[in-house]
């Protein structure tokens, strides 16, 4: 189980390491698109790599409506809850 801060946390990290961006730039009110400049496979490649940390199945429906990294943060929340 994970509190939404550690959550945070963990996509931080994957930001900042596997995709170079600056970690000031990183706040939940973030927008993946216009903000941080990912696409569609960036986008993917974030949910892959996030459920090898939270160790959950990630569904592509789960992750439909996610414009801001507090969206993706609920949403994966959401997801460790249910399944834990």
């Amino acid at each position: 189980m994970y509190t939404k801060d550690e959550i945070f946390t963990h996509i931080k990290d994957i930001l900042v390491k596997e995709f170079d961006i600056n970690a000031d730039q990183l706040n939940p009110d973030a927008r993946l698109v216009e903000d941080l400049d990912l696409d569609s496979i960036d986008a993917v490649d974030l949910v892959v790599r996030l459920q090898k940390v939270i160790n959950c199945k990630v569904e592509p429906d789960d992750f439909k409506q996610i414009r801001t990294l507090q969206d993706m943060v609920d949403a994966v929340e959401k997801i460790v809850n249910k399944n834990h």
